[in-house]
């Protein structure tokens, strides 16, 4: 997929290092095509490393992509400078009247508050409620997708008794659905995290279906019953050395950590991580994109 960024976005670099087809604005304005516009609000504080995990994966289809960056005017960013934010990020003031495919709402470090207890609360709350109006799909991400379960429908997360942290087999609970068409019966999908949405909490929703489960990391991929929102509670979008960082950073500030689960070969840390996922997460990403975003909204967007 062709994806139109900012030239000078430092995932710019990055994807084109990758053979990644990065369309610069000039060429993309001489396109007779709509191409569908993503927006990606993005609530991690590695914003560089973030974005382009999830561009990368948004390039993987033959479709043209436009992509807002989008942060959270209520918070005061620690890990990026308010100069790269004012460059390449916008406000929720700035695009609350414009309408989009699709969304993408990433996981936050912020998952052992209350969610009432996030500085950035009522504001997110205010962005999930603009979402039904003005965007046709939204794909959410681990704390992403716990905090819109609860805001839609009252599902409580759960504390952990240890870090849920490694690469864990999944299998689909429905085979035939879209989102994972091409999957192999047992499909790998990082996870990272110290919270829990549960089976049984679900399946009291009549709007909400579980897609997807593992044995050992519980809950993965939920939709609703229209198949415009998506719940993921893992990280398909981890790239190779994302847990290494974290499992390095945690060890580094003597925080309790086990070596995640089938990541190193041997569980050796010093050996390089088996990258299992990789697949599963492109068919994911490309799927949601086709299925639901590209082949299913309105070509005129103010019709949405």
């Amino acid at each position: 997929m062709p994806i139109k960024i900012d030239n000078k976005l430092p995932a710019k670099q990055i994807l084109e290092n990758e053979n990644i087809f990065v369309m610069p604005e000039d060429r993309a304005v001489t396109q007779d095509i709509r191409p569908l516009k993503i927006v990606i609000l993005n609530l991690m504080p590695t914003k560089v490393e973030t974005e382009t995990q999830l561009l990368r994966l948004l390039s993987n289809s033959p479709i043209q992509v436009e992509v807002d960056l989008l942060q959270m005017a209520t918070h005061v960013s620690k890990n990026t400078s308010a100069e790269y934010l004012l460059n390449f990020y916008k406000t929720f003031d700035e695009i609350k009247d414009n309408k989009y495919d699709g969304m993408v709402v990433t996981g936050a470090p912020v998952e052992q508050l209350e969610f009432e207890d996030v500085d950035y609360w009522p504001e997110l709350c205010k962005i999930f409620d603009w979402s039904k109006t003005n965007v046709y799909s939204t794909f959410f991400i681990c704390w992403g997708a716990q905090a819109a379960l609860y805001h839609f429908y009252g599902l409580k997360k759960y504390k952990l008794d240890k870090k849920m942290f490694g690469i864990f087999p999944h299998r689909s609970l429905d085979a035939l659905h879209p989102i994972l068409r091409g999957f192999d019966d047992v499909f790998y999908v990082p996870h990272s995290r110290h919270t829990e949405i549960r089976r049984e909490d679900i399946a009291l929703v009549k709007d909400l279906q579980i897609i997807s489960y593992s044995d050992i990391a519980g809950v993965h991929l939920v939709s609703d019953m229209a198949c415009r929102n998506f719940f993921a509670t893992g990280h398909s979008e981890y790239d190779r050395y994302t847990l290494a960082r974290e499992y390095e950073r945690d060890i580094r500030n003597n925080k309790p950590i086990d070596i995640p689960y089938n990541y190193y070969p041997d569980d050796d840390p010093t050996q390089t991580p088996v990258m299992r996922w990789r697949g599963a997460a492109n068919l994911l990403f490309t799927n949601w994109l086709n299925y639901f975003v590209y082949q299913q909204t309105p070509y005129d967007l103010s019709q949405l």
